[in-house]
Formats: structure tokens, C-alpha cells, sequence
């Protein structure tokens, strides 16, 4: 009995009895654990309302939907949500009474429904989501695409020329193509595996960004809905190239994971290009937790878009005092406006209202814990779908460590991990609408039936700290040429007096424990002179550790409609 409650135990973790039916005892006790028992509530539900359709119907972008409000009370002037199509307003809120009949006759009267309310103006929620950037008020540093392209050249044009009438294209989807140089010396945030890449394409790659398949070319085309919708799961043979440039991929990126395991954040520093244009956006911090780093300091053209509490927990305490109106058990007909037509044909759908300011976009952190059954390589800024309310979102996830009893130093400053591994918890890092309360979450990864995806990882929502820094580091290694006590000749970390020069003011250590600085250059080689604060052992491995803050992608609306991802965006147009 003990090995199959520890069993249960594993899947239902709040069962502390299993009951033998061969025992009267235990009979009676099941009987009663059946007719007693209460499904815990779900954590999400707790004082969000929520309507199962009755009845709908669909009249020119106005869906009606009758059902009982159940779960906490319903407003009028709060958005709602319908799973994988989007937030939505309503227009008003009519009563739908059920039929009435007379005692001792047959006869049943229907009874008019009534208007009940209709948002105030001043006080509805707007379906605005993101801040409109002001790029002549100076608030952001990031380059423009504009200025990225260099200006309009007409063989990097990679603009879509207009259709012929009746041959608009319904979708347009990205493949890769070249780019220029400027181009993949500013995108290498946008991937893990470009982050190391450097400011010059002719740069080697590092032992820890090897990923080919981050570095496709890109280029627009247009897709149509009707085939694009139609997902056919049937096997294809690849070719013999296609397969083993595949295999080749994927034994790089398992490669890749086991080196940064024995090697974290190490890398080589290259010799055909200067260490001091291929690591010029990084920095050294003498101290992680308290050297400073300004949080609004190069800032993305994606941070002006979202929105930053002044005090988030305090919002979430004046929630308690918004406005109820129709309590749960009330039957009534909800007109919300701008839904598209097949929502109607939905079976079972369920529509959940939505606190104040939760259609807006602002930076989510998640703690999050590797599944242990699932055995496959999860990397920072794969795409992912998160499952957190009645949200489906497709995300790109940046993680980071997370300090345990809520400790932050003086700077905010976490680490970045290029990994989400086993028995470690991590912070998840996305753009997201914003969350209340401690929501659990899920991530899962398509694998080749859309239908059944992969749990990935699990986890709860943390706060929505937009001014948390998430710093990659990097870490130049050298190794002692010649030692005298404390000070030695080391070689191999930079190949030119140039670096040498550009990088001393930037605290060395060693594996060892030793910390010291550079004290001069010596030949033209990249050797230089190093004092420590101890004798240094000729085995030791002298380390030089290089930082720069990471964001994650911009994030899109996971729709059941076309199996496809949707900008949030296009919902408010």
C-alpha cells in the first residue's frame, strides 16, 4: 500500500490515503471521501467571473452570449477574454430570464429580457495594450530600422511591393534570406545563439553560440490563409542534404549544452577580428550585486512600448474595491463587440472577464522548473507556449537565476542562463499582458502533432519588475605563460596591445580564487603583465568576466482558429 500511495502520491500530491475496497472499513471510508469530498478551487478563477455559453449568436461583429455568471461578480465596463482569440469590450449586458410557468397548467410565459447596464465612457477599459513610442521626445537610444538599413537601398529593399487588385496575399510569413553586415552587427539580441556572433559577420562563432539554425537568411512571402490553416501531419522523407544538415544541428546544440555545462560562460576570444569591437557592447563589474547598472540605460524600442507600475502591489489591492455589479447565479446575455464570426461556432465557449489594466503589455517574470520527464534541450528564447489564466501565449523566454528569499543586491542585477535545466528554478522573462496574483503557469513545446504538445516546464507568476536587468556574462580566459609570486606574464585572453589597453581597467580572477589587474603590455603578440593579490599557481586559469543586458522577444497571441500565432496588435485594429 505504501508503494501505490507513493505512487498516487507522484500525480496527486494533495492524497494522503488509498483505500483498500477488499476492507468493510475502507468501503465505508471511500463512500464517504466520495460524497464529502470538494474539488479544490482553481487558483486562476479566484475572482475573475466567468460565462459558459447557453446560447450564442453572431449579428454583424456583435457576439451574443447567454449563460450564468459564475466563479465572482461581472462589470460592465471590464474587458473580456476569449480563449485564443483575444480581449474584447461589451457594449451592454441584457438580463435572460428563464421561461416562467404556472403551477397546475401547462403554460409557460417568456419573460422580456430587460437592459441592465452599459459601460461609462470615462470608466470602460480601452483595448489599448502598448504605448505609442515618441521618437522625437528622445526616450529611447536604441537605433531605428530605419537607421539600422542605412537608408532605402534598392538592393537591400526588402519591402513587399503592392499586389494586383484581387491578389492581396490574406498573411505574409518570414524565410530566410542574407542581410547586410550593419544589419547582424545590431540583431544579435535577437537570438541566443547571435548574441556572441559580435559586431562583424566575419567573426568566428564561440563553442557556446554554434546554433546554425538561429542564423538562417530571411525573406518575406505571402501566404494564404485556406493552405496555410490546413496542417497536415502526414510523414514526408527528406532529402539526404536536408536530413544531415538537420542531424548536424542538432548534434551541435547537444554539444553546445554539454560544454556550457563543463565550461559555463567561457568562450575563446577571436583572433581575426579585435576583442574590442566584437565585445563592445559588453561591461565589467567589479561587483554583481552591487556596482551599479542604470536600468533605463539603452533601452530597446520595445521597452517604450510597454507600461511600468508605480506600485504594482498596490494595484493589485485596489482591485478588491472595484465595481460589482451582477453577482454569480444571475443569467445574462453579454453583447460584445468586434468578434470575428467563427468564435460563434465555437463549441463550449467560455468567455472570462478581465481585471482593470489587464490588457496591458508590461515585462512578466515567472519562476519555473524543468519537467523531469521531458528530456529535451530548452534554450533561452526558444519558442514556447505559455499557459498561464485562460491566456495561450507564444513566447520567447529569457531565464535567469533567481535569488532565493527575494533578494535583488543593490542593482537588480541577475544572471543570465543560457539553459533551463533540471532541479534548478529559474526566472522566466517575457513580454506579456499583465498578471495579478500568484498564477501557476505551464510551458509546452509543439512537437509533430499540434494537438498534443510537450510540458516543458512548470511554475508560478512572480511580479512584473520592469527594471530587473538580466545580465549575460561572458568570461576571457588566459593562461599563465611565465609566474613570479604575485605577478605574471599571461597569454591567450587577447591578441593585440590594442585590446590589452582597452580592456585593463577591467578586474582579472582566477579559478583558483586570486583577483588582480593588468598592469602593462608586453610585445605585440597580446601578452601582458598581471599583479594579483596572492602567488598564483602555474596550473591556474586566469578569467576576465564581461557582461551585457539581455531582453526577450516581443510576444503573439496564440489563436485555435489557424493553429498560428497572432500579433496582439492586430486584434485592436
Amino acid at each position: 500500500m505504501k508503494s501505490l500511495l507513493s505512487f498516487v502520491q507522484y500525480f496527486v500530491p494533495s492524497q494522503t490515503r488509498v483505500f483498500d475496497l477488499h476492507v468493510p472499513s475502507d468501503q465505508l471510508n471511500a463512500l464517504r471521501a466520495l460524497s464529502e469530498g470538494k474539488p479544490s478551487d482553481v487558483r486562476w478563477r479566484e475572482g475573475r467571473s466567468s460565462v459558459l455559453s447557453e446560447n450564442t449568436d453572431w449579428d454583424d461583429g456583435v457576439l451574443k452570449v447567454t449563460g450564468v455568471v459564475r466563479g465572482a461578480s461581472l462589470s460592465v465596463n471590464r474587458l473580456l477574454h476569449i480563449p485564443n482569440y483575444g480581449d474584447f469590450q461589451t457594449s451592454k449586458i441584457f438580463s435572460a430570464p428563464l421561461p416562467r410557468s404556472h403551477r397546475g397548467s401547462g403554460v409557460t410565459m417568456d419573460i422580456e429580457p430587460s437592459l441592465l447596464s452599459e459601460p461609462d465612457a470615462e470608466d470602460a477599459d480601452s483595448l489599448v495594450s502598448t504605448n505609442d513610442p515618441d521618437d522625437l521626445a528622445n526616450e529611447q537610444t536604441w537605433p531605428t530600422e530605419e537607421e539600422m538599413n542605412g537608408g532605402h537601398d534598392d538592393a537591400q529593399d526588402q519591402t513587399i511591393p503592392d499586389a494586383r487588385p484581387g491578389t492581396t496575399p490574406k498573411a505574409v510569413k518570414r524565410i530566410p534570406k542574407g542581410m547586410s553586415e550593419y544589419q547582424a552587427a545590431w540583431i544579435i539580441d535577437e537570438t541566443d545563439e547571435e548574441d556572441e556572433d559580435g559586431e562583424l559577420p566575419s567573426a568566428g562563432r564561440d563553442d557556446d553560440d554554434q546554433g546554425d539554425e538561429e542564423m538562417e537568411e530571411m525573406v518575406e512571402m505571402p501566404v494564404d490563409d485556406e493552405t496555410d490553416n490546413q496542417r497536415s501531419v502526414r510523414f514526408q522523407d527528406l532529402d539526404v542534404e536536408e536530413e544531415a544538415e538537420q542531424l548536424e544541428k542538432w548534434r551541435n546544440r547537444k554539444r553546445e549544452e554539454e560544454d556550457d555545462t563543463a565550461f559555463p560562460d567561457e568562450i575563446d576570444t577571436p583572433q581575426d577580428v579585435p576583442a574590442r569591437q566584437r565585445f563592445a557592447r559588453y561591461r565589467g563589474m567589479r561587483s554583481f550585486r552591487t556596482s551599479p547598472w542604470d536600468p533605463y540605460e539603452n533601452l530597446p524600442r520595445d521597452y517604450a512600448r510597454i507600461f511600468q507600475f508605480e506600485d504594482f502591489k498596490r494595484t493589485e489591492r485596489n482591485l478588491q474595491q472595484a465595481e460589482r455589479l451582477y453577482q454569480p447565479g444571475t443569467r445574462v446575455t453579454i453583447y460584445i463587440k468586434d468578434v470575428p464570426q467563427e468564435v460563434a461556432n465555437t463549441i463550449g465557449l467560455t468567455v472570462f472577464s478581465l481585471f482593470q489594466h489587464e490588457h496591458k503589455v508590461t515585462a512578466l517574470n515567472f519562476t519555473v522548473q524543468r519537467n523531469t520527464e521531458y528530456e529535451g534541450s530548452v534554450r533561452s528564447k526558444d519558442p514556447l507556449i505559455l499557459c498561464v489564466g485562460p491566456r495561450r501565449l507564444f513566447v520567447n523566454p529569457v531565464y535567469s537565476q533567481l535569488t532565493r528569499g527575494g533578494g535583488k543586491g543593490t542593482n537588480n542585477v541577475h544572471k543570465f542562463e543560457r539553459y533551463l535545466r533540471h532541479g534548478v528554478t529559474n526566472v522566466a522573462t517575457i513580454y506579456g499582458p499583465v498578471t495579478y496574483g500568484h498564477q501557476s503557469c505551464t510551458l509546452l513545446r509543439e512537437g509533430k502533432d499540434p494537438q498534443a504538445p510537450h510540458l516543458v516546464a512548470y511554475g508560478s507568476f512572480l511580479n512584473t519588475d520592469t527594471t530587473r536587468v538580466i545580465a549575460k556574462r561572458i568570461i576571457l580566459s588566459g593562461h599563465p605563460f611565465k609566474v613570479h609570486k604575485k605577478t605574471a606574464t599571461i597569454r591567450y585572453m587577447f591578441f593585440n596591445p590594442d585590446d590589452i589597453q582597452y580592456f585593463k581597467p577591467i578586474q582579472l580572477h582566477t579559478k583558483y580564487g586570486r583577483v588582480g589587474h593588468i598592469k602593462e603590455s608586453l610585445g605585440t603578440h597580446g601578452y601582458f603583465k598581471a599583479y594579483f593579490d596572492g602567488p598564483i599557481n602555474q596550473m591556474d586559469t586566469v578569467c576576465m568576466s564581461l557582461y551585457k543586458r539581455v531582453y526577450p522577444k516581443w510576444y503573439q497571441l496564440a489563436r485555435q482558429a489557424n493553429n498560428g500565432p497572432m500579433d496582439d496588435a492586430m486584434m485592436e485594429e
